[in-house]
Parts: structure tokens; C-alpha cells; sequence
């Protein structure tokens, strides 16, 4: 039963659109929010974090129920929508602001670090997972233009080609979750 009480999670894992577009997908996510995380400045705008001089790293907002959805399944949807083994890299997309983290309290970050020695002990993604775990930090939205960008623009190239391969790993590995 839901709770109405809502938690907020914060995930790091290459383009903010593929992983906003994946999370909002969810029963008992209530939104998925791009933005910005981790870094030094304040309000930081997309040029300057695609500079790599802010600190900042590409980072969605999951607002959720935990009474619907816990977050041992978010941490698994993080899992499967990115590869956790490069650094400030997914695919095409390098750069800092596209490395592998977590930002959360004490108990996430520790059920977060039970994850990656399950998945490394399993053998998951053959080889060592270089997913930062991080304490809370202000959290920037993005830019308008970058929310809800798939939902915008889901025959766009980038889209076709690089979102909608990881929503069909989410929607058949998550069924009893995909909206």
C-alpha cells in the first residue's frame, strides 16, 4: 500500500536522458528529475558542465514510494542501464560528467556497497565496478530542454540508437515494475 511518504534516490550513470527516461518508467516512481551533482559551483549550467570543470556529474533525481518500489530495485534498474566498469565514460558519451555514482545516506550507500560486492563476487560485468559512492550533495535540475527529453523526442537518432536498447533491458528485466 502506498505510503505517500516519498523518498528521493540519486543516480550518476552516463546521459541524463537515458536514465531519466528508464527511472520515470517505474511504478512507484512518482518523477525522475535531470540534473547536476557533486560538484564545486552552484547552479551550474550544461556548457559548463560539459567543460569538466565544474566537478559536476550528469545525475538523476528519483522521487519514489518505498512502500511500492524499494531501493534494492532502483539500485538493480541503475545496474542495468549503464556499464558500472568505466570510467567517465558510457559509449560515446565521455567525459567526467558521465561517470558511474551513487549519492545517498548511510544506509543507501551500504546497501549500494553490498550491490557491487554481490555483482563483482557473481562476476556480473567481468570486471571491477568503478561506481563512486558519494554522501548527499545539492542536487541542480537541469536545464528545461533536458527534461523529459525522451518523452520529447523519442524518434530523435540519439533516442533510437542509444535509449531505446536500455528501456528494453529495464522493461524485460523489471516487468512487474514498468509502467
Amino acid at each position: 500500500m502506498p505510503t505517500n511518504q516519498l523518498s528521493r534516490a540519486y543516480f550518476c550513470c552516463g546521459c541524463f536522458w537515458c536514465v531519466q527516461a528508464a527511472f520515470s518508467n517505474l511504478r512507484g516512481v512518482t518523477s525522475a528529475t535531470s540534473g547536476y551533482l557533486g560538484g564545486a559551483s552552484a547552479n551550474p549550467t550544461y556548457e559548463q558542465v560539459c567543460s569538466g570543470r565544474t566537478g559536476h556529474i550528469e545525475a538523476v533525481e528519483v522521487a519514489y514510494d518505498p512502500a511500492v518500489i524499494p531501493y534494492g530495485v532502483l539500485l538493480d534498474v541503475f545496474f542495468t542501464v549503464h556499464d558500472p566498469t568505466t570510467r567517465d565514460r558510457q559509449g560515446a558519451d565521455a567525459g567526467t560528467q558521465y561517470r558511474s555514482a551513487i549519492f545517498g545516506t548511510e544506509a543507501e550507500l551500504a546497501a549500494a556497497k553490498a550491490r557491487i560486492a554481490q555483482l563483482e563476487k557473481d562476476g556480473v560485468f567481468g570486471a571491477p565496478i568503478v561506481t563512486e559512492l558519494r554522501p548527499p550533495a545539492p542536487f541542480y535540475p537541469a536545464e528545461t530542454y533536458h527534461q523529459d527529453y525522451y518523452a520529447k523526442n523519442e524518434e530523435a537518432p540519439y533516442c533510437r540508437a542509444v535509449i531505446n536498447p536500455k528501456l528494453k533491458k529495464v522493461r524485460e528485466g523489471f516487468r512487474n515494475w514498468w509502467n
